[in-house]
């Protein structure tokens, strides 16, 4: 791998959640991203998983060494435990656990966080000090609170497959934008709450949480909800494109590529037309000089770039591009971007340890100053479970009878 600037100049070190203790009663995407998040940022995440299979996103494939891509993706930096939650030995445990922990997360199915003891007033009485933060698909008060929700599910009801694919034609945007999003909404409001119990330095200053999969969603849908609203206009998908802004979309090249270009506003219209395209009797053109205009004549516009697009490589399109100014991109595929330039070049890869051996993992988001975030391994069920059990108290003859008695 090459070394870059930016990550040779960093140096591993605690993160800046160091210290702080997250359990995790968690299931697929959205929860796990949230802790994957935090345990990114250096907090020690204890998940906490039935014994009988664990999440049940470890098992959707086994392509990553015998192991489920979703659930390396979400799961690395954690710790293991197994503890069986029907039972009253398993949900003490949870509690002594939660007993010296400052938050936890939960993304089980309606009314479960209730039945095992760690539902908002529940925590709220036994264990004030901790940020407790709950995901739910649809959230408390409405005719869907008692739903089950999953990503594609959340994407339809929110109207977001709607605006996208073609007219006729909805699809669910590739990456799971509810799961994901929300995870990340839910880290964001954790970090707050902690924050707060910090500054009022309260000792029941944890605070209850609640995020829902359809308020990120619709939260997301901002743009064509507002529009809609003040418009009475239902804009209609268009595939590779923007139903605001014209030009904006793909278009494919003389070598057989395909090349993304984008204008935002009337300026880099006028830039494209003339100074990328040679054709400033399209920039002179009155029924294009206003991007709502151009709106309006989509078809015609997206014709005549197409036809253009054809005649010219990749690289001289995207060289032409760059000069006049104009937002370009590489259409690219998920083998394309795993041997991506500009993630080598910017030494973004690193090694992660699994049950099944080490795979490459690309590095968190942000980046720190000085600091380059840990990426802890990726747990097998139950790896953890006899050290953290021994780490509040438990003896081993306490462990094994708990074992034998399939608590764990």
């Amino acid at each position: 791998m090459s070394t870059s600037t930016e990550s040779a100049a960093r140096t591993d070190g605690p993160g800046p959640l160091a210290g702080v203790t997250v359990v995790a009663l968690e299931q697929a995407v959205s929860a796990p991203l949230c802790t994957r998040t935090l345990a990114d940022l250096g907090a020690r995440v204890i998940k906490v998983e039935n014994p009988r299979g664990g999440d049940f996103a470890r098992h959707y494939d086994d392509v990553v060494h015998g192991l489920a891509a979703h659930f390396v993706w979400c799961n690395r930096g954690k710790e293991s435990v197994t503890l069986d939650l029907k039972s009253d030995a398993g949900r003490d445990l949870l509690h002594r656990l939660l007993a010296e922990a400052d938050v936890l997360v939960s993304n089980l199915a309606p009314g479960a966080t209730e039945r095992i003891g760690v539902g908002a007033a529940q925590m709220a009485e036994r264990h004030p000090h901790v940020v407790a933060l709950e995901i739910s698909g649809y959230g408390t008060g409405g005719p869907l609170s008692a739903k089950r929700a999953y990503d594609m599910l959340v994407q339809g009801e929110s109207g977001a497959c709607s605006i996208t694919g073609l007219p006729g034609a909805p699809a669910k945007p590739g990456p799971p934008f509810a799961d994901a999003s929300t995870g990340l909404y839910a880290a964001i409001a954790i970090l707050g709450a902690l924050y707060e119990r910090g500054k009022v330095r309260s000792a029941d200053g944890g605070g209850r949480v609640a995020v829902s999969m359809f308020d990120t969603m619709a939260e997301l849908m901002g743009y064509p909800l507002t529009y809609t609203r003040h418009s009475g206009v239902e804009q209609q998908p268009v595939g590779m494109g923007s139903p605001a802004v014209v030009p904006y979309g793909a278009y494919p090249t003389a070598d057989g590529q395909t090349v993304i270009l984008g204008t935002t506003n009337d300026a880099e219209w006028q830039r494209l037309a003339r100074d990328m395209m040679g054709r400033p009797d399209l920039a002179d053109d009155e029924r294009y000089r206003r991007g709502p205009d151009r709106v309006v004549h989509r078809a015609t516009l997206d014709a005549e770039l197409a036809a253009w697009c054809r005649t010219l490589p990749l690289a001289e399109l995207q060289a032409k591009a760059d000069t006049a100014g104009i937002g370009n991109a590489r259409f690219n595929t998920p083998a394309e971007v795993v041997e991506h330039p500009h993630l080598t070049a910017r030494d973004r890869w690193r090694e992660v340890e699994t049950p099944g051996g080490p795979i490459p993992a690309l590095l968190p988001p942000p980046v720190y100053e000085g600091r380059e975030l840990g990426m802890g391994p990726v747990p097998g069920l139950g790896e953890h479970t006899d050290t953290v059990l021994s780490g509040i108290g438990l003896t081993p003859g306490e462990i094994m009878d708990l074992r034998d008695r399939k608590v764990l």
